[in-house]
């Protein structure tokens, strides 16, 4: 019997992470789970189940402090990490050994640094062989990645990892070729970026996509551009599967959706749950005038509308390959596509949640 694969989640107190940790510990005892969580941050992790065993611990400094809840036998460990020194990520990721760090990090400045940072880290371990970035969204088209901030920062990480592989595929195999009979054999080291569009579940909850609760919508290009959305669910589901399947999914881009739509079904099949007795109002506005007024934004250092200006250009902009049907990974992974009558079920929770 193997033993399990020790994954690191990096960001475990952001939107995303809660979702893929809940699927890392139902799929049982093949995933060994290790939270890293900035210094003072490890009590605010979210969905540890309360059944589980969590050891939490410090590598921010030489005094290690340790506590240790619930009473069952799964256990996840949280380390408090310091992400700007390199000494505590190597130990977090080598101490135990990590096989496989999953980073969720939310954008902030010094996102690129930061997954840098993480990426050298983990080759200094040794044991890391496999990193998956924080993407898990739009980036994988070209228009999308010359965008600032978010997705700029996104393109560099995965440039840095190709370069970084190149690299230690070299180093591996020059060490690994030695007679030296007492030089260390590497762990080879790769990445799987994981794209996925749009949040579907959290995006409708928080009004994003089209707003459910007033009855309101800005229709980007029309409304009618197909853009790939995925539930939470789905994303740490997807997770799991490429952890199953290392080998196929090694190096390279992986897509993943529950659906292709655009905002004009989404409100029919809203105005269908509402019985049509519902009206709407909606704004219908250019996405290249968004991205235009989003970069007047960058320009005053308003970050935050800019960043939502740019997702909604990556997410609704034609031309910026956001329908995913074409080159899914859904069956390589075993994940079914998503019926409109199932979204239809789950725009229905969510709106008897709002309204």
């Amino acid at each position: 019997m193997s033993s399990p694969l020790h994954v690191a989640l990096v960001g475990a107190t952001g939107n995303l992470s809660p979702a893929i940790l809940t699927q890392l510990l139902a799929a049982g005892s093949g995933f060994k789970v290790t939270i890293l969580a900035r210094v003072g941050s490890g009590s605010k992790v979210k969905a540890v189940p309360p059944t589980t065993s969590a050891t939490s611990t410090s590598t921010a400094s030489a005094n290690t402090v340790s506590k240790t809840t619930g009473t069952a036998s799964d256990s996840v460990t949280i380390k408090e990490v310091d992400y700007a020194s390199h000494s505590s990520l190597v130990q977090a990721l080598s101490s135990p050994p990590v096989d496989v760090v999953v980073c969720t990090l939310g954008w902030f400045p010094g996102f690129f640094e930061t997954q840098k940072a993480l990426i050298d880290a983990s080759i200094e371990a040794g044991c890391v062989k496999r990193f998956l970035p924080s993407e898990f969204g739009n980036g994988a088209n070209a228009n999308v990645r010359k965008l600032p901030l978010l997705f700029n920062d996104k393109s560099r990480t995965q440039e840095y990892l190709v370069e970084t592989v190149e690299k230690a595929a070299a180093t591996v195999q020059k060490n690994n070729n030695k007679t030296d009979p007492g030089s260390e054999v590497l762990v080879p080291f790769s990445y799987t970026i994981i794209n996925t569009g749009s949040f579907l579940d959290w995006q409708l909850e928080l009004g994003f996509m089209v707003n459910l609760k007033d009855h309101t919508a800005t229709l980007y290009d029309g409304g009618d551009v197909r853009c790939s959305a995925t539930r939470m669910v789905t994303i740490g589901e997807a997770v799991v599967r490429v952890l199953h399947n290392l080998d196929a999914t090694k190096d390279r881009h992986v897509f993943v959706h529950d659906a292709a739509i655009t905002q004009n079904q989404l409100i029919g099949m809203a105005k269908k749950i509402d019985g049509n007795d519902k009206e709407w109002t909606t704004t219908s506005m250019s996405t290249a005038d968004v991205e235009r007024n989003a970069y007047k934004a960058l320009e005053e250092g308003d970050f935050m509308s800019a960043t939502l200006g740019f997702i909604s250009r990556a997410c609704w902009g034609q031309g910026f390959g956001q329908d995913f049907s074409d080159k899914l990974d859904n069956d390589l992974l075993g994940i079914p596509v998503t019926s409109e009558e199932e979204i239809e079920s789950m725009m229905r929770d969510i709106m008897a949640k709002l309204l």
